[in-house]
């Protein structure tokens, strides 16, 4: 069984989180430069047993794609393109900054920790992907 990974891709940073090799355990991985994503997951894949990538995909609350699809789609294209044998699935990503953001504040995180985006962004990761398995858990 191979890992399950997470993405958050944004403008400038694409948050990570990954599951254990068993598939039980979300965890923040790290946040990348968004450059520098395909060099990352080119040494990720390498290394890692990777099953399958979620990615986060914004939608509005009329349940329509938000504009951030603008950007997210041409990565979605690239990355079948590299990795057409990879499963990938989108998970509704709405409100997971602001659930990040208070999961610091719950976690105790100092303000200064708090305003820096690349963890916010990685917490985001670690969201969609606890999101990603809850729902198959409800599934099976």
């Amino acid at each position: 069984m191979g890992r399950i990974l997470a993405i958050d891709y944004g403008k400038k940073r694409v948050g990570l989180a990954v599951t254990d090799p068993m598939q039980i355990i979300a965890n923040k991985l790290t946040t990348v430069p968004t450059h520098e994503i395909w060099d990352y997951l080119k040494d990720y894949f390498q290394k890692e047993e990777v099953e399958k990538v979620v990615v986060g995909y914004p939608k509005q609350m009329n349940n329509k794609p938000s504009q951030s699809v603008l950007y997210i789609n041409p990565f979605l294209k690239r990355f079948q393109k590299l990795y057409p044998d990879m499963a990938i699935e989108l998970v509704d990503e709405r409100f997971t900054s602001k659930m990040a953001f208070q999961t610091m504040i719950d976690a105790g995180l100092k303000k200064k920790d708090r305003q820096n985006k690349a963890t916010i962004d990685a917490v985001s990761a670690t969201i969609i992907l606890q999101t990603y398995m809850q729902q198959q858990k409800f599934k099976s």
